[in-house]
C-alpha cells in the first residue's frame, strides 16, 4: 500500500507540475498574442506644412473618417508646424522620440539637404515614411537614402489644363464680356503658391499652354507668390488693381484659398458682384466648398475639383503597405513616375450647378 501511495502521490506530482506548466504557457502565450494585436493598431505621425489650409483641413478631416472606419488599424495624430521648417524641425524629433510606426511629412523647404536630412533621422528608427509633393529632381537624388520611403505627389499637368478648359470655355462662351478691350488677347494676373513646391510648376505652365493652344492670345499682367494663402492674395489683387486698374480680364490661380482672396478683393472695388460689365474671370484649384458657393453666385467662374477623400485613402493604402514591409503600389493601381506615387485624382471642373448637373 505505501508503495501505491508512493505511486499516486509521484503521479499527481508529475500531474500538477503539468498542469502548472501548462497554464504558464498559455498565459504566456496570450500576452504575447495581446501585445501583437496592440502593435496592429499603427500609430502615425501626420506634419503637414500647415493646418491653416483650407484643403488640407479637408484631408485631415478625411484622414480623421478613415481612422473611425478602422479603429483596430490605425492612429492618426497632427501637428502643426505653421510653415516654420524650425518648428517642424522640432517636432519631427519630437515624433523620433515617441512611439510612432509611420511618418507623413508634406515639409515646408523641399530643397535636396532639408529633405535628405529628414530621411536620415527618420531612417534611425527604422520606421516608414511618406514625403509628399517633393521636386522631382530632389526625388532623384535621394530616393536611395532610405528603402521604406515613399515619395507622393499629384499629377499637377492634369489640374493644370483642366484649369484651362475652364477658361477657354468661358472665353469662346462670354468673349464680349472678357475682352473688354477688345484686342482679342486675355490679359491675366496669375496667383501662385510656393516656388519649391512641383504643383504649382505643372499648374502654372499647363493652364497657360492649355489656353494658348486652344488658339487664345495671352498677356500676362504680373505672376505673384500668394503662398497658397487668401490673405497675401487679397493684399496682393488690392494692390495691383491701383496699378493695372482696368486692364485685368482673368485672375488664374494655383488653388482656391487665394482664388477666394482675389474675389473679396474684387468686391471691394465693385468687380464680380453681379454686373457683367465689371466682371473678371476668376479660376482656382481644390473644389473648396467655399469657392463652389462663390461660383453658384455668378462671383467666381470654376474650380478644378481636387477630392480631399481621394488624397486621405491614398495616403492610407500606401501608409499602410509600407507597415507589411510591401511595395507602395502593391494591390493597388497607383502608378510610379520618376520615382514618385500619383495621387491618383480625377480632376473633375466645377463651373456651377447648371454647368455640372
Amino acid at each position: 500500500m505505501k508503495k501505491l501511495s508512493k505511486g499516486v502521490s509521484l503521479s499527481m506530482i508529475t500531474l500538477i507540475i503539468f498542469t502548472l506548466t501548462s497554464t504558464a504557457n498559455i498565459n504566456t502565450g496570450m500576452c504575447i498574442n495581446l501585445s501583437s494585436n496592440n502593435r496592429n493598431i499603427v500609430n502615425t505621425a501626420v506634419i503637414f506644412f500647415t493646418m491653416d489650409d483650407p484643403y488640407t483641413l479637408r484631408v485631415v478631416e478625411s484622414l480623421k473618417n478613415i481612422e473611425k472606419d478602422n479603429k483596430n488599424n490605425i492612429k492618426f495624430t497632427f501637428f502643426d508646424p505653421k510653415n516654420n521648417i524650425a518648428v517642424q524641425n522640432e517636432m519631427l524629433d519630437s515624433v523620433l522620440r515617441s512611439n510612432y510606426d509611420l511618418v507623413i511629412l508634406y515639409l515646408s523647404n523641399k530643397k535636396e539637404n532639408v529633405v535628405a536630412d529628414f530621411i536620415n533621422r527618420v531612417k534611425t528608427k527604422n520606421i516608414p515614411l511618406i514625403l509628399m509633393n517633393i521636386p522631382s529632381n530632389v526625388v532623384s537624388k535621394v530616393s536611395k537614402l532610405y528603402n521604406k520611403v515613399a515619395f507622393v505627389t499629384p499629377d499637377s499637368k492634369i489640374a493644370g489644363i483642366a484649369q484651362g478648359k475652364i477658361i477657354v470655355d468661358s472665353w469662346n462662351n462670354n468673349k464680349n464680356i472678357i475682352d473688354r478691350n477688345g484686342d482679342n488677347i486675355l490679359q491675366y494676373v496669375l496667383l501662385k503658391g510656393p516656388s519649391d513646391d512641383p504643383q504649382v510648376a505643372d499648374r502654372t505652365q499647363y493652364v497657360i499652354s492649355t489656353i494658348n493652344e486652344a488658339g487664345i492670345k495671352t498677356q500676362e499682367l504680373a505672376m505673384v507668390n500668394a503662398n497658397w494663402l487668401k490673405d497675401l492674395a487679397k493684399n496682393s489683387i488690392d494692390n495691383l488693381l491701383l496699378k493695372l486698374y482696368g486692364n485685368i480680364e482673368a485672375i488664374i490661380s494655383n488653388n482656391d484659398a487665394m482664388a477666394i482672396g482675389a474675389i473679396e478683393s474684387l468686391q471691394n472695388y465693385g468687380y464680380n458682384k453681379g454686373d457683367k460689365s465689371k466682371y473678371i474671370v476668376i479660376v482656382g484649384i481644390d473644389g473648396l466648398p467655399e469657392a463652389k458657393d462663390l461660383i453658384d453666385k455668378g462671383y467666381m467662374t470654376g474650380s478644378v475639383v481636387q477630392d480631399p477623400k481621394v488624397e486621405a485613402e491614398f495616403l492610407y493604402t500606401v501608409g499602410m503597405n509600407l507597415i507589411n514591409n510591401l511595395e507602395s503600389t502593391e494591390n493597388t493601381d497607383y502608378k510610379i513616375v520618376d520615382g514618385e506615387v500619383i495621387i491618383p485624382f480625377p480632376y473633375d471642373t466645377y463651373t456651377g450647378k447648371v454647368n455640372n448637373s
